[in-house]
């Protein structure tokens, strides 16, 4: 029997997706708070720094719009929310990233857009779901052979209910693609797919106030 004990919730907003800076330094641009930008520099936990301020060797110049100014070894860099990576004092940057970062939303919820099978979707981070969830209204549009599957019974807040349980050719959050990911669909109607453990657990996770960073294994 298939575990899933979460209720389903409000879908609020998206979260931004992170891109990767390599090279001497990895420094990346997850958003701003205000005037803050919200970095990650060497895989530390992310940090709201102001303009003026410095985080490990990272200073702040200027923030705006979708950007901030930084000064990093020497170097004067302007950062982008979703853009390509750069190189930072070394070797250019590899195509893609191991990690993504999520911003909680007012109630604390983790949200990501990305896609299942290429087709694109938005995502609940849910550590309570044993497996990848998805509505059958989702699972249509999206395009899932899911009937083809073997029919499982699901555990649910709301009692048990009927489901059907397949794999995902491939799930991507952000730059990160994980591939042959064990998934069910059940006939509720679910305001987002539920990140489950099938997912999770091939990460690292970690967590610093409302932003939660997922590292892969």
């Amino acid at each position: 029997m298939a575990a899933l004990c979460t209720p389903w919730r409000t879908l609020l907003a998206g979260a931004l997706l992170l891109p990767t800076w390599a090279g001497a330094q990895n420094v990346s641009l997850h958003g701003l708070l205000g005037q803050r930008a919200l970095l990650i520099v060497d895989d530390q936990a992310p940090r709201a720094v102001a303009p003026g301020e410095t985080h490990l060797g990272v200073q702040v110049l200027s923030t705006g719009d979708d950007r901030a100014v930084v000064r990093v070894g020497g170097q004067r860099l302007t950062l982008r929310v979703g853009e390509s990576p750069a190189s930072v004092g070394g070797a250019p940057a590899p195509a893609g990233s191991d990690r993504v970062a999520l911003t909680a939303d007012a109630r604390g919820h983790f949200f990501v857009a990305g896609s299942i099978n290429q087709r694109p979707t938005q995502f609940m981070v849910d550590t309570g779901a044993s497996v990848v969830a998805i509505g059958q209204a989702e699972a249509d549009r999206l395009g899932l052979n899911y009937r083809a599957g073997h029919s499982v019974t699901l555990r649910t807040a709301n009692g048990n209910a009927p489901g059907w349980a397949l794999k995902l050719a491939s799930l991507r959050i952000g730059d990160v693609t994980a591939y042959e990911v064990d998934a069910v669909v059940t006939p509720a109607a679910m305001p987002a797919v539920l990140l489950g453990n099938s997912f999770l657990n091939r990460f690292n996770m970690r967590r610093d106030g409302a932003t939660m960073l997922l590292v892969k294994r």
